[in-house]
């Protein structure tokens, strides 16, 4: 039986999945809460509690117009940014993230001494998948509803020497810090990712893309000082075992279309959105203090 929460979060999860199927178009206040089973009055003061921004807000960066946008105010500063910032700890949200990848040896070992726990949350934009060790969070997917064991029979192939135990609170607490607004930093959020030494250079450089920015593979590419590799980039962002926390749905084409995206292309669409939203509302907020 699901919990308040948890029913509020599957309503949210089918209104914002609406949304951004009908981005080109988007639905109005009333079609949105009814995808969500409410009335338009709850619908609006829910939305803004579990996803953090307004109806209104969310539906004004879904264009993919938006997206193009951003990618060309943003360019230069990420330039800058990621040809600096790549070895350093980054901000995602309230979080603050530090970076830790496997080392061959703790690779090779297929996970021999190390134990593994595990456990799924609810979120806006769909149930996830957590798995971490000692060293930090090792996997985060999204998953279909019924996909928990797939990614757990998933992760103990991957890991076969490893020791498994569940762990709902862990994903619970990282869903919390991604999701909820105002979520405090409780100290970093350390990820321990499995990769090679090329797949380690990209996703470092994702989590120099600040979140309401994007980037493009060629962006990357020059940043981690292989500018013929952009799609080896690619292929790194599509290998990313920590979605959201290794943000590689704030890459986009060089014509700035979306790419691809393992879960989807609405779900990065919708999560760029909420993003550039939950920035512009900061900076209205910010601008509102000093003045």
């Amino acid at each position: 039986m699901k919990t308040d929460a948890q029913g509020n979060y599957a309503r949210m999860t089918a209104a914002i999945a609406h949304l951004a199927a009908h981005w080109d178009a988007p639905p109005s206040l009333e079609e949105a809460a009814g995808a969500a089973g409410l009335s338009p009055f709850h619908f609006q003061r829910a939305f803004t509690r579990f996803v953090g921004v307004s109806p209104k807000r969310f539906v004004g960066h879904l264009a993919l117009a938006r997206a193009k946008e951003m990618l060309r105010r943003d360019a230069p500063v990420l330039e800058a940014a990621l040809g600096a910032g790549l070895s350093g700890p980054s901000r995602l949200h309230d979080l603050t993230i530090a970076f830790d990848g496997l080392s061959p040896g703790e690779i090779r070992s297929d996970g021999a001494g190390l134990t593994l726990g595990f456990g799924t949350a609810e979120t806006p934009f769909g149930p996830i998948f957590l798995a971490a060790s000692r060293r930090g969070v090792v996997r985060l997917a999204f998953v279909a509803e019924g996909g928990a064991a797939r990614a757990r029979a998933a992760e103990r192939r991957a890991w076969p020497r490893a020791e498994f135990s569940e762990d709902a609170a862990l994903a619970r607490r990282i869903a919390g810090r991604l999701f909820q607004p105002g979520a405090g930093p409780g100290g970093p959020v350390r990820l321990a990712p499995r990769g090679t030494n090329f797949q380690i250079k990209v996703w470092q450089a994702l989590l120099a893309i600040p979140p309401g920015a994007t980037a493009t593979y060629a962006m990357i590419a020059r940043a981690i000082g292989a500018p013929a590799a952009a799609r080896a980039v690619g292929g790194a962002c599509a290998a990313n075992p920590i979605a959201l926390l290794i943000p590689c749905h704030r890459v986009l084409r060089e014509t700035g279309g979306l790419g691809g995206y393992a879960f989807g292309t609405a779900r990065k669409r919708a999560l760029l959105a909420l993003e550039a939203a939950r920035r512009e509302a900061e900076n209205a907020e910010n601008e509102g203090n000093a003045a």
